[in-house]
């Protein structure tokens, strides 16, 4: 009996549509459920919002710093709604491209809630469609820990939709979205307060980055709460909100937003009916091939919690697609020297290993560092500190990982990316002629090891 498709993708987020529009392009009969948004969280309510937030929050900042280079800029004013609405029309706009990408590339498009009633079988809308393979590309869902009060607090979910700018902000977590997020409210004029129980926020990235933010962010005017976490949430008759914590103080604020991980979103999809099993942080357990304990059905990006990044997610899917399609294309994706950029404010850009990571993996590391003021800031007001530092294999040379805090961040670490892939060494940098005058030069220009 023929299938009524080839592939059968659950998900229109990244992953699923890079799938799904190249299996079509090799000449699979391909479909895509979505449920919610076409071009899933990284479109909707992730990076690209994300980023046009903190576009906006960094206009004070480049005001301010004007002055110094002789301009008089009249009173600035900050409107959210007019940020809101123009971010809505942006994001409309992506809504309409992906559904014309798919829809140009032969996918058929089905809206409403897939269900799978068995390892060949999707239903959707009450009609049932069978399929050579499916693919699970649901993505991932923010969690907010159930404490008393934790349906006044919001996620990152309701963060890009709310009606107006909070006066005070309590942003909890310690992740990058928790701390790109606490840029944006401080940035747009919020009293921020960003609360981690743990010692210091970013674990997993390197410890001089994480350091170097901490002392960026206080010197802003942040008010960091470490080793701290809520006990409950109630609400006011002013409607304000008070957090208590677990030692007993209590915060006052308009808006408490959790930022404290996400969860696989597996809701009412009929896994039940299958083979497909679960890790214990219960993401769906795949191979090298992408493929669950199920043999037809295939999951791929934010739900599988391997990396949970958007060029990640597209790397999958295009891996998907050959390997089911053209096979003679296929290879795997490379996990090792992924780069990745936090738009906190100032940026964090970061490739390969952290200093602590190398030494662990049994590296004998020599350590590169410089810490400076860039020129920009050098005819105003602003003391605010770059941070550049390069991870070097003492033995081959090798640059095992390169991480900046600072202007700009995510964009000269792309470039980099490319020279770590390359296999780059420490002489490769040195005798690579500096673009002057840069932030960028500084990679190119340490000579000194850091002492430790």
């Amino acid at each position: 009996m023929p299938y009524d498709f080839d592939l059968y993708v659950i998900g229109a987020g990244s992953g699923g549509v890079r799938a799904a529009r190249f299996s079509a392009g090799f000449g699979a009969k391909v479909a895509v459920a979505e449920s919610r948004y076409l071009g899933g969280t990284c479109v909707n309510v992730g990076c690209v919002p994300k980023k046009l937030l903190v576009y906006g929050a960094h206009f004070a900042e480049d005001f301010g710093q004007s002055q110094g280079f002789g301009w008089t800029p009249g009173e600035a004013k900050f409107d959210w709604a007019t940020l809101i609405a123009n971010k809505d029309r942006e994001i409309n706009r992506l809504n309409g491209i992906y559904r014309d990408l798919l829809v140009n590339s032969g996918v058929t498009l089905h809206e409403g809630h897939a269900k799978i009633v068995d390892p060949h079988t999707v239903e959707i809308n009450g009609e049932r469609y069978t399929a050579k393979n499916i693919l699970i590309a649901t993505g991932g869902w923010p969690q907010i820990p159930e404490i008393p009060g934790h349906e006044h607090a919001i996620s990152s979910n309701q963060a890009f939709f709310l009606n107006k700018l909070p006066k005070r902000v309590l942003v909890v977590g310690g992740g990058y979205i928790a701390v790109e997020f606490a840029g944006i409210f401080h940035g747009l004029g919020s009293e921020t307060t960003l609360l981690y129980r743990g010692d210091l926020f970013l674990r997993g990235f390197d410890g001089s980055v994480r350091k170097q933010l901490q002392e960026e962010l206080t010197k802003r005017g942040m008010n960091l709460q470490f080793n701290s976490d809520i006990e409950r949430i109630d609400k006011q008759a002013d409607g304000s909100l008070t957090a208590t914590l677990k030692d007993g103080r209590q915060l006052e604020a308009d808006c408490i937003f959790y930022a404290t991980g996400r969860r696989p979103m597996l809701d009412n999809l009929g896994l039940e009916n299958t083979g497909v099993t679960l890790d214990r942080k219960g993401f769906v357990e795949v191979d090298e091939m992408y493929q669950t304990a199920e043999p037809s059905i295939l999951a791929l990006g934010d739900v599988i919690g391997r990396v949970q990044l958007t060029p990640v997610a597209l790397a999958e899917g295009m891996a998907v697609a050959r390997r089911l399609f053209k096979p003679e294309q296929y290879r795997p994706v490379d996990y090792k020297m992924i780069p990745t950029a936090v738009f906190s404010l100032p940026n964090i850009g970061t490739v390969g290993l952290t200093e602590e990571e190398a030494r662990e993996a049994g590296h004998e590391v020599v350590i590169f560092e410089s810490n400076f003021r860039p020129m920009k800031f050098s005819l105003t007001e602003c003391q605010e500190r770059t941070l550049m530092k390069l991870v070097v294999d003492a033995k081959t040379d090798k640059i095992l990982g390169c991480h900046m805090v600072g202007p700009e961040a995510g964009e000269i670490v792309q470039g980099l990316a490319i020279a770590l892939k390359s296999g780059a060494t420490k002489r490769h940098f040195d005798e690579t002629i500096a673009v002057h005058p840069t932030s960028a030069e500084e990679f190119v220009t340490m000579r000194t090891p850091v002492a430790g």
